[in-house]
């Protein structure tokens, strides 16, 4: 049914919704937090979307001014959604109103131990300054880009310094004369666009050396959560024991209080988020301490290595499966397009033979024409653990999959390195020119 609206109230709710008229329609011009309490007011409320928005948030006495104006009132509703907010989100602890109202927040100069911290959510959009297709041999401000703990002093701090401007120096010096080397390699097909051809020779230069920046290493996050996302993101970042993170939690509370204040209320009041971050920061701590006593030390134990220096080291070995996994896909799979129970179909699947079993894993998967025409969630009936030793840059790429789920340790070159091979060629190449 089409809903009615007075001139005056059409007028007002103008700016602030795509359609006035249609059963579909967006919220625009509205702070976050306006948006999420009117959903929030929605779901106990017999009201459509946009009256509730005229009847409750806009007020009767705002009408003639807000119709006047003919132009979005950036505060509009938002005494009304504080107050909403502070009895559902912070008096009665409904977190799920938390996430109604979203984000787009920069996180700029951040090292890259700090934006796995970043990352960790599953349930928050990023996107990475990438070192595959950015440079890092331009020095801004006299230095290059990576970040100096504020934990370093004196003599470690210098040592520090050092060693990482010759990481930084050895990869300005190469990265021209790799970029060079892929020319030769790959010549430009007539065909080839010369501006295609060049971005395509740099990134194979900068994906190869990449594996020459630290960790320490700067680059720019940008991240889209909802308020809940954030509040535990930033909860586990106060209770991190490097100081980076700390600074970064402190900054992004700030900025995000600008935004979605209602939903951070929670994050630095001692008796409740500060009580939570202690209890993360006091569980780390305990478990971190009984395994030095309970489980052998990394020093005592049997090296781990990867890549060049591997030898027959298991890069990647499976510690746990399913062995009725398959069963339990075929079952899974066929649940939806039958009305036969679970365990009816778990049963059924273990009658077939292999060949039906595959027949209808083919017929679920269907065809795929690219990686991005995945199966639906019966794959999800079965798991699979690994256990992955690989450098930085293979567990960057695995760690982007945040379908998955994923521990991991503390970054250390106690496990060894890898070479790449373009730089096994390089090195082979420079000593046949000495």
């Amino acid at each position: 049914m089409a809903e009615e609206f007075t001139p005056e109230e059409r007028a007002a709710l103008a700016p602030y919704v795509t359609n006035l008229d249609g059963p579909v329609f967006a919220l625009v011009n509205l702070p976050e937090v306006v948006k999420g309490a009117l959903f929030a007011r929605y779901s106990r409320s017999p009201k459509s979307l946009r009256r509730l928005f005229v009847d409750e948030f806009l007020g009767v006495g705002g009408l003639a001014s807000a119709a006047s104006r003919g132009a979005p009132d950036t505060d509009a509703g938002t005494r009304r959604a504080e107050q909403l907010y502070e009895r559902v989100f912070v008096e009665y602890g409904d977190d799920s109103v938390a996430q109604l109202g979203g984000v787009h927040l920069a996180c700029e100069g951040a090292s890259n131990l700090l934006t796995k911290i970043l990352e960790w959510g599953r349930l928050m959009s990023y996107l990475e300054q990438s070192t595959r297709y950015i440079p890092y041999d331009d020095q801004p401000q006299g230095a290059y880009r990576y970040h100096v703990p504020a934990e370093l002093t004196g003599a470690l701090r210098e040592r520090y310094v050092a060693t990482l401007d010759r990481s930084f120096d050895i990869y300005r010096v190469w990265l021209p004369q790799l970029r060079a080397f892929f020319e030769r390699k790959f010549p430009r097909d007539p065909a080839e666009a010369e501006g295609v051809y060049r971005t395509t020779i740099r990134a194979k230069a900068l994906d190869t050396l990449r594996g020459l920046l630290p960790a320490a290493t700067t680059s720019n996050v940008g991240i889209y959560g909802t308020g809940q996302g954030y509040e535990q993101l930033l909860l586990r970042m106060r209770a991190h024991p490097l100081r980076e993170v700390r600074v970064y939690a402190d900054l992004m509370l700030v900025e995000l209080r600008k935004v979605i204040p209602a939903f951070l209320k929670r994050v630095d009041v001692a008796e409740r988020g500060g009580a939570w971050s202690a209890y993360l920061e006091e569980t780390r701590r305990e478990t971190r301490e009984i395994a030095r006593r309970l489980v052998e030390p990394a020093s005592a134990a049997a090296p781990r290595t990867a890549g060049a220096v591997a030898g027959e080291a298991e890069e990647v070995t499976l510690t746990d499966f399913d062995p009725d996994g398959e069963l339990k896909v075929v079952a899974a799979a066929l649940y939806a397009v039958s009305s036969r129970g679970d365990a009816e179909l778990l049963e059924a699947a273990r009658r077939m033979t292999r060949d039906e079993r595959a027949a209808v894993l083919a017929a679920y998967v269907g065809k795929r024409l690219n990686r991005r025409h995945r199966p639906g969630r019966a794959f999800e009936r079965t798991s699979y653990r690994f256990d992955v030793l690989g450098d930085y840059g293979a567990f960057r790429d695995l760690q982007r999959h945040r379908l998955l789920t994923l521990e991991w340790q503390r970054l250390t070159p106690r496990h060894g390195h890898a070479v790449p091979d373009a730089w096994r060629w390089r090195i082979a190449c420079a000593s046949t020119w000495r």
